[in-house]
């Protein structure tokens, strides 16, 4: 790990296939087992995310007020699609918000090769929850919503994921917050016991608008992001509908339960065949 600031965080990480095939498993809960072996349209979020977390803690350290972190919106932009090998990482946090219930962030991750091939870039939105101490700087600019003209009637599915697929996905991800994975941990946060992973839900949407709109080939899916509106229990139904856009090249999608949305302004950018 390298340091350069508490805002500015360098790694090098090694992803294995077993990495890539693991967590694709995971993203695709009740779902047939993928073919080949590309990684998920989620995965470069999994490769960032141990820096992300070394990032809030480098810069909550000795904020009292601190309490956690809320994750508010993800996008992903691959350029190349993510193989087994080296990666190096930077997260830079580009801009932050003080408001009544903490500080906004907004962080910029890279991944390249370890020749400096542009892999993926991450935008992340997040509230630290009581933090005071990170100094606002920069400026948040809005999340992107890609898709202007419907080309066919929205497609709504269902899927309900378990405490089990919850853990599963935990373990693949690497992200075992106690609040996805133990009850009184979970409450303690304020939750009405465990709650399932917001990126599980990007995950699965990915992973079927790869097999209904991209001809099951997880590369042709070059973008995507959303916004996490509310926590969400495992054992919930899940309600999510999918509507393509500009021809096939974008389709847009929420996921919402009996309770409400729980991500919405969902969308993925999706390459046409044969380019």
């Amino acid at each position: 790990m390298t340091t350069t600031s508490p805002s500015l965080q360098r790694t090098r990480l090694t992803v294995t296939e077993a990495d890539l095939a693991a967590y694709r498993a995971a993203a695709r809960t009740g779902l047939a087992p993928a073919t080949g072996h590309a990684a998920g349209p989620a995965h470069p979020f999994v490769a960032a995310h141990a820096l992300a977390q070394h990032t809030v803690t480098a810069l909550t350290t000795g904020d009292d007020g601190f309490t956690g972190v809320v994750h508010l919106a993800q996008e992903i932009h691959t350029h190349t699609p993510l193989r087994p090998g080296d990666l190096d990482l930077t997260v830079e946090v580009t801009a932050a918000r003080r408001e009544a219930r903490g500080t906004r962030l907004a962080l910029t991750t890279r991944l390249t090769t370890t020749t400096a091939t542009p892999v993926a870039d991450l935008h992340t939105s997040a509230l630290l929850v009581g933090a005071t101490r990170t100094e606002p700087h920069g400026t948040l600019t809005p999340a992107a919503h890609p898709g202007t003209t419907p080309d066919t009637d929205p497609l709504t599915l269902t899927h309900t994921l378990t405490a089990a697929d919850t853990t599963a996905y935990a373990h693949a991800s690497g992200d075992l917050n106690p609040i996805h994975l133990d009850d009184d941990a979970a409450r303690a946060a304020g939750f009405p016991g465990t709650i399932a992973h917001g990126m599980h839900l990007l995950a699965l949407a990915a992973e079927e608008i790869t097999d209904r709109f991209a001809d099951g080939d997880p590369t042709r899916v070059h973008a995507l992001g959303a916004r996490f509106a509310a926590p969400t229990r495992p054992g919930t139904e899940l309600r999510l509908t999918l509507h393509s856009h500009d021809a096939g090249t974008v389709v847009r999608f929420t996921v919402a339960t009996d309770a409400g949305t729980a991500v919405k302004a969902g969308w993925a950018r999706i390459t046409p065949a044969g380019e």
